[in-house]
């Protein structure tokens, strides 16, 4: 670790070194750096096909890193202060995934707050670990999931000691922070590792009084998702692992399910982008506070929009807020988050994060200018003089608390059959269905369709949420379990 230092890009200077070779390629990719295929070569640009190349001795190997993506993995490690860093080419999905897979086997119980990433839920599909969910708290006035609190997760861990894991978001999409330090004491003390799905989070290791990163609060395992705050690109992540993890048993897990042809595009941007935050990430997160900062104001000076931030903070559900997050409530000018997220990309060229049932988020980045905050301040306010309109008959609640009947992996892979949405009440959801973004279920596999779900489907599909997740495309049947009696009573 001597001889590099964070201002080393060692993945990045190894592709330039193998270009000042030019090397004549006999493997894959079939495109031969670009002159296989012209169009393609176009649109992406020489200096991008030129290094999109396999493995190979000068470059190491993803899956068993001994050169430069090792050397690499190192830096990160040590700019996030953790003891082990792994490079992720299949997103956070992917890391999310692997930490479970590492921490739980068939069988085994995990602790985790409802509203997670399906990613999550996929990963109890695959290992058949068994979820016990904590049904977060909600603000009344927001309509959306809070943080875990530390009562809920104390109460769970004493009625399932035998839990393996807990797994925490955090911070939501919202920007909602947990108490990560308590929670994960408290794991520590009965044995119990701590994963955290950091996505949202990765500037919490860079910036200024920040929420506490997951490495920080001592947790075992994080997933960070680069490509959202740390600006590598789309599907880049890192998944961090304390020094007491066993590195060469996360690495199996990995190997399990990620591709063997890493990309040396995604890997040199994580390369390169940990450079940039290591050295200017501070300087980084500064100006993107600053500008959510002055958007909040001037939203909120509009009237009816209600742009949130660390007024919410009650020390419990809400210990802390991500001021970086410009979250924005929607619903008192009578319009859900999605109807305002899509006039302002069909009427205003401008596209927001995602928008749900009663908020907007707008992603802020070191990537954004103030003119650019101007003109979406200019175009909300425009909005609202031109649909604001009476708020009545809208839902205002962005989470429904499910009933759990079966394990994600008992349900999924059961006899099934399909039904018309409106005639699966009272039978057991064989697949999933969510809005995304953001990803979070409103059914999973094994829990129970309730008319007030099927009611949350159908009014997310009027106001335009793309539903994904049903075997159906539409949603407008679903699979359910064929007999109710096939469950094997289970019940969270």
């Amino acid at each position: 670790m001597n001889r590099l230092s964070q201002e080393n890009t060692p993945i990045l200077e190894a592709l330039k070194q193998l270009k000042s070779m030019r090397v004549v390629p006999f493997d894959v990719p079939g495109h031969k750096r670009g002159k296989g295929n012209r169009l393609l070569t176009e649109f992406l640009g020489e200096k991008c096909m030129s290094v999109d190349v396999n493995s190979m001795k000068p470059l190491d190997n993803l899956c068993h890193p001994v050169s430069v993506i090792r050397d690499a993995e190192e830096l990160a490690a040590d700019a996030f202060g953790a003891g082990h860093a792994f490079f992720m080419v299949g997103g956070t999905t992917s890391a999310v995934q692997s930490m479970v897979l590492t921490a739980c086997k068939r069988g085994d119980k995990i602790i985790m707050p409802r509203n997670v990433h399906r990613s999550a839920i996929n990963v109890l599909i695959l290992c058949g670990a068994i979820p016990v969910y904590i049904n977060p708290q909600t603000n009344d006035r927001l309509g959306i999931a809070l943080g875990m609190k530390v009562e809920d997760v104390k109460k769970a861990i004493l009625e399932h000691p035998d839990a393996k894991a807990i797994l925490i978001n955090n911070p939501t999409y919202y920007g909602i922070c947990s108490n990560l330090r308590e929670i994960t004491k408290l794991a520590h003390a009965h044995g119990m590792m701590v994963l955290v799905d950091e996505a949202h989070g990765t500037h919490f290791y860079f910036g200024k009084h920040m929420p506490v990163s997951a490495m920080a609060a001592g947790a075992d395992m994080a997933a960070v998702s680069m490509h959202k705050s740390g600006g590598s690109l789309t599907q880049s992540s890192f998944l961090l692992a304390g020094k007491h993890v066993n590195a060469g048993y996360v690495r199996q897990m990995i190997n399990l399910t990620q591709t063997t042809s890493g990309s040396y595009l995604l890997m040199s941007s994580l390369d390169v982008s940990r450079r940039n935050l290591a050295i200017h990430g501070e300087e980084i997160f500064e100006k993107v506070k600053n500008l959510v900062s002055y958007a909040r104001d001037e939203i909120n000076k509009i009237g009816d929009y209600y742009a949130y931030s660390k007024e919410l903070v009650d020390g419990d559900a809400i210990f802390d807020f991500d001021v970086t997050k410009l979250s924005i409530h929607t619903l008192d000018v009578g319009l859900a988050g999605i109807e305002v997220y899509d006039i302002l990309r069909d009427d205003y060229d401008i596209q927001a994060e995602f928008g749900d049932f009663g908020n907007l988020l707008a992603y802020v980045s070191v990537g954004d200018r103030p003119r650019d905050i101007e003109r979406l301040v200019s175009a909300l306010s425009e909005i609202r003089r031109r649909f604001k309109k009476d708020k009545e008959g809208m839902l205002d609640t962005e989470y429904i608390s499910p009933k759990v009947i079966d394990t994600p992996q008992n349900a999924f892979y059961s006899e099934k059959e399909q039904l018309p949405l409106r005639e699966c009440a009272g039978r057991v959801c064989s697949e999933f269905v969510m809005c995304y973004p953001p990803g979070i279920p409103i059914l999973a596999p094994g829990e129970l369709i309730t008319p007030e779900i099927i009611e949350y489907i159908e009014y997310a599909a009027d106001k335009g949420c793309s539903l994904t997740g049903p075997e159906d495309m539409h949603t407008k049947k679903l699979n359910v379990i064929k007999n109710k009696e096939s469950c094997n009573g289970f019940l969270v």
